[in-house]
């Protein structure tokens, strides 16, 4: 088509180029709409494809005032947390002695029994479970409860 009989060209000077009294053309670009419009109808392949998690139900945070997450640790898990404090704190320890590991410091709420301990060693902690208790003193250590 020759640009002279283009509708450009044909309408210069008449407003509206044909495109009626109220819109006039404004806001037309983007065919699918703007932002997240569209995302359960024509842009549904682009959110599977591309959001995948954009849709659903995110969890629920309660609210209450004075509730946090009570923290647990295996007996297990004892001697391994020992020499990182150590390594952290640089301590050397005698193979001998009776080592301690306060656990309300670490941040840990209640001992747990699963696991092994070879060492004897003091621990203090909020609470422990039965089983806990006698692995520990079954080593020759023994629990503190503040």
């Amino acid at each position: 088509m020759a640009r002279k009989y283009r509708k450009a060209r044909k309408m210069r000077g008449s407003r509206t180029c044909g495109y009626g009294r109220v819109g006039q053309h404004r806001k037309s670009g983007g065919k699918g709409g703007h932002g997240l419009a569209g995302l359960h109808k024509h842009k549904w392949s682009y959110a599977i494809k591309y959001m995948p998690d954009h849709f659903g139900k995110h969890g629920f945070v309660r609210h209450v005032p004075g509730l946090r997450e009570r923290s647990y640790i295996n007996v297990g898990d004892l001697e391994d947390l020992l020499n990182t404090v150590a390594k952290r704190k640089k301590l050397k320890t005698k193979e001998s002695e009776t080592r301690t590991i306060d656990l309300v410091e670490l941040g840990f709420d209640k001992l747990l029994g699963s696991g092994r301990i070879s060492k004897p060693m003091s621990v203090r902690v909020r609470s422990a479970s039965e089983l806990a208790r006698t692995k520990i003193q079954n080593a020759g250590g023994k629990i503190i409860i503040p």
